[in-house]
């Protein structure tokens, strides 16, 4: 830390410090009027724009909020962390930092208001060492005696485009708190609403949309008056402002995916004149340089000409330390709720590549709080009716590709999939994606391929965060990732998954049984099924073995998964719970069982969230039994 402000001292005898203004929108895609959205209304927006570089190949690196912001409070990507699954207690090493206790350190003024979701069991210790002040009072207007010397980091997270808001909360409840906000001539009319063509034309899809876009509206104002803010308090000339949003808006298909309606956001950076040579190009220009979230920590690093951590994975893109431009970005998609999945995403400037490894689930799976949202139900009913095109059912079908690869140029809505095209010129995108892909997660040594129950236990025998157990090699990607390839590879057969399961390595095991969940079984198969439900197996190998055996109308695989039900591991519940779920009526002798865990697990108060997300897929498995469940939220 010495030497950390020394050279930061260093800097400081030829040069003022600017303050940084970040300004966060929730679950956003570019929806914005400078960013060629004729239907947006943000007028706020479009002039911070023209006093900006608008970056137009901006990523978050993971769909949902909590393992984005695991990467923007550390400079680490959350596959690496262990902090890929939502709402994940994970810690992470002490001497990864929150990167804003550079700045305190360096003499910065630092405020969050108000949402941290940091998605770890370290969270106490990166909000500590971040912010002077964490809270929904928190900004630059409330420094104090020597803090108003200080320039100052200050962090603003704009709730209102959130998903709550956009597609889960009663209409009524959005028109009173959200709606109420805009003028008449700034509510969007469902009639004009722009439908893409992965969604049905229908009355709900377009309220809906238009819904978002009030939201978008109201949250442009909250901008305005940040911004108005830093003008009336002479603040303007000497502020560098970041807008941004935490990742693709939060409609079906967009949030929760590893496309580029999931993971590309607006990113625009004003600098003032004072600053202008540390701006790339000047102010209302436009900038295709491909930026990561994983990148923005390490930027303003060094745009401070402060020294920048090794363990971070960035590469900075303005400042004294800006490396050349990067040629690729990536996204992950984990466990979110209490949707189990592994998707993960390499894009260049024109194609992305996507890696399914579940790909007999369908994007559109079951999810407690997604469903509370009017468009979901329209959306799944409309395709278990049969009554969607082709084009809506990549997103709503029962399956998904195991690989796809799209052309952003000519595709900007990731529809037609490339991967089997015989163009050479698909065929090489195709290869040396995946080559990166594979690569990336070897070098970032991602931890989405063991079961979180495996890391836990791991964790324990080794006193140590998943980011040292794979630092230090007790526990090793290349056999998971190995096995999991084979899940829906066409040349794959039903020996070489079986033979996974006679593996001693747990791993191994598991990801032959996820593999044989898109398959067909035969009879013979239930042996080795019987087999790792043995006791000498793993939890999550018993249940994931018992849930084949349900599927297939074995009884003793329902007799597992209710008896599962009364473990005390939350992490051992809830597969079991989700299991449950998505076997529909074939879990109905298991009613009992599931209102008795539903009652003790909603009653849970250990702060931690998987017990509400076993409540979560409980109560969707009992109200689609037809059981009066109060809140089922169907």
């Amino acid at each position: 830390m010495l030497l950390f402000v020394s050279l930061l001292s260093t800097w400081l005898s030829g040069a003022e410090r600017p303050n940084i203004l970040w300004i966060t929108a929730e679950d956003m895609s570019p929806a914005l009027g400078c960013y060629g959205d004729s239907y947006a209304s943000t007028p706020n927006i479009d002039k911070l724009a023209k006093e900006s570089i608008r970056y137009t190949h901006a990523f978050a690196t993971n769909p949902v909020c909590s393992p984005s912001r695991s990467c923007l409070i550390t400079g680490v990507y959350a596959t690496t962390l262990g902090t890929q699954h939502l709402r994940a207690d994970f810690p992470i090493p002490d001497f990864i930092k929150a990167w804003p206790s550079f700045l305190r350190a360096a003499g910065y003024y630092t405020t969050n208001n108000v949402k941290t979701d940091y998605n770890t069991g370290s969270a106490k210790r990166l909000i500590e060492e971040s912010w002077n002040v964490n809270s929904d009072q928190a900004h630059w207007r409330n420094r104090k005696g020597q803090d108003l010397k200080k320039p100052f980091f200050c962090v603003f997270n704009d709730m209102t485009s959130h998903q709550s808001r956009t597609m889960v909360w009663p209409y009524e409840k959005f028109q009173k708190e959200v709606q109420s906000q805009l003028p008449a001539k700034r509510i969007h009319s469902p009639v004009k609403a722009p439908v893409p063509p992965y969604y049905p034309d229908t009355p709900i899809v377009r309220k809906t949309i238009a819904r978002f876009y009030d939201c978008v509206s109201v949250m442009d104002q909250n901008t305005g008056k940040l911004l108005r803010q830093l003008e009336e308090d002479g603040l303007a000339d000497d502020t560098i402002v970041f807008f941004y949003s935490d990742h693709g808006s939060g409609l079906p298909r967009h949030k929760r995916l590893t496309l580029d309606s999931g993971l590309r956001v607006p990113l625009l950076i004003r600098f003032p004149e004072k600053y202008k040579h540390l701006a790339p190009a000047k102010a209302g220009s436009t900038t295709d340089r491909l930026v990561s979230f994983v990148d923005f920590p390490p930027t303003v690093l060094s745009l401070l000409n402060l020294p920048i951590p090794n363990y971070m994975q960035g590469r900075p893109f303005l400042g004294s330390k800006k490396t050349t431009p990067r040629t690729h970005i990536y996204g992950a998609r984990d466990r979110v709720d209490e949707a189990y999945d592994l998707t993960r995403a390499v894009r260049n400037h024109r194609y992305l590549y996507l890696r399914n490894y579940l790909p007999h689930i369908s994007y559109n799976q079951p999810s407690f709080y997604s469903d509370l949202g009017e468009i979901r139900g329209e959306i799944t009913n409309l395709a278990r009716n049969k009554k969607l095109k082709p084009a809506q059912l990549l997103y709503a079908g029962p399956t998904r590709p195991r690989e796809s690869l799209y052309d952003t140029l000519k595709d900007p809505y990731n529809q037609n999939n490339l991967i089997l095209s015989k163009e050479s010129a698909h065929q090489k995108a195709r290869k040396l994606l995946s080559m990166k892909l594979l690569s990336w997660m070897k070098e970032t040594r991602d931890q989405g391929f063991y079961p979180e129950e495996y890391v836990w236990e791991k964790s324990a025998q080794h006193n140590a965060s998943p980011y040292e157990l794979a630092r230090d090699n007790h526990i090793t990607n290349s056999s998971p990732i190995k096995a999991a390839d084979l899940v829906g590879h066409p040349d794959a057969n039903l020996d070489d998954l079986l033979g996974l399961l006679g593996k001693d390595d747990p791993l191994q095991q598991y990801w032959g049984l996820l593999a044989l969940g898109g398959t067909n079984l035969c009879e013979s198969c239930y042996d080795d099924l019987r087999y790792t439900m043995g006791d000498e197996h793993p939890n999550y190998i018993r249940t994931e073995a018992a849930k084949l055996l349900a599927e297939n109308d074995q009884p003793e695989g329902l007799a597992l998964l209710r008896k599962t039900l009364g473990h005390n591991d939350p992490d051992t519940v809830l597969r079991a719970a989700r299991a449950l779920e998505l076997l529909g009526p074939k879990a109905r002798p298991a009613i009992t069982d599931m209102h008795v865990a539903r009652n003790q697990w909603k009653a849970d108060k250990s702060g931690s969230s998987i017990p509400m997300f076993i409540w979560f897929s409980l109560e969707k498995a009992l109200a689609r039994l037809g059981e009066n469940v109060e809140n089922a939220g169907l």
